[in-house]
């Protein structure tokens, strides 16, 4: 496999890309926005910049990945060639299946669907193609470029040699794959939402505030970054779909949103990508914890 195509040029969807052409693979970036193809691009070439700043690769590098990458609008156009599809879109079960429907009709019978879903149903994704066999989900972490980790998770039909084949293509990209299987969540996100979602009811039912949760967290459990910070990175957004999906999944209260997780994103506040979220990222507030109104 050396042809690949990534659907959907936004955060995971340029970091994938980014991570295949730095490894020598020809990759077709598709999104229908010409907008969001250029600022995928735009994201990648910095951070290729800071590759080579930090003397990690070679401006010659940088030049030889960037060629890699051919930007794309159409899917039927973008997947003609492809071996294998990496989709990246929203984490929207409706679009998805509806993308999945469309790769099926056009991509060659021998290509390889994969789907970066981080809890989506691989069973039910492969149910609308006519080669479930050849359908599997590849959970890269965000930043893409930097995490080893990618989980690789088989549907119910998804045979040994299409994971066997995604499981040592991963290697080759410097990563790290786990096989699991397709529960919601898979693994990840099952343990790390339901952290998420605790300290979001933590601070909602004013046992301490933002800061300090993540103080707590970091310096007590040695994690990188606080819950309340990742959950601002991952997007709070993603972060309430993923709840959705396991509470319908699994039916068990444990795994509802909090009520304050669902308010903020009423309103808007997603995290980094919206300037807001449980901090502050605007220029003139950086580090700074979400407005008490929404505490109510």
């Amino acid at each position: 496999m050396k042809n690949i195509a990534v659907i959907g040029a936004g955060t995971m969807g340029n970091g994938i890309a980014h991570t295949f052409a730095q490894s020598g693979f020809k990759v077709q970036l598709i999104d229908i926005s010409e907008t969001s193809l250029k600022k995928g691009m735009e994201t990648i070439t910095r951070n290729l910049d800071r590759m080579v700043a930090k003397e990690k690769i070679f401006e010659a590098d940088k030049t030889e990945t960037l060629s890699n990458i051919t930007t794309v609008t159409s899917i039927p156009d973008g997947v003609k060639s492809a071996d294998l599809v990496v989709e990246a879109a929203t984490e929207n079960v409706d679009l998805k299946l509806n993308i999945f429907k469309q790769l099926d009709e056009t991509c060659s019978k021998e290509t390889i669907l994969a789907t970066n879903t981080s809890s989506i149903s691989i069973t039910q994704i492969a149910a609308v193609t006519s080669r479930p066999d050849k359908v599997i989900g590849m959970h890269f972490m965000n930043p893409v470029p930097i995490m080893k980790l990618v989980e690789i998770i088989r549907g119910y039909n998804t045979s040994d040699e299409v994971t066997k084949d995604i499981m040592a293509m991963s290697k080759t990209l410097g990563k790290v794959p786990v096989e699991v299987n397709d529960y919601p969540g898979f693994v990840a996100n099952r343990i790390l939402m339901p952290m998420i979602n605790e300290s979001i009811e933590t601070l909602y039912n004013g046992v301490a505030g933002v800061n300090e949760i993540d103080t707590v967290m970091k310096l007590g459990m040695a994690h990188p970054m606080g819950p309340l910070q990742l959950a601002d990175f991952i997007g709070l957004d993603v972060c309430l779909s993923i709840l959705h999906v396991m509470h319908d999944g699994f039916k068990n209260p444990k795994y509802a949103p909090c009520p304050l997780l669902v308010n903020m994103v009423r309103a808007g506040k997603l995290g980094v990508k919206s300037g807001e979220g449980f901090y502050d990222y605007s220029e003139s507030r950086k580090a700074e914890h979400v407005s008490k109104q929404f505490l109510r």
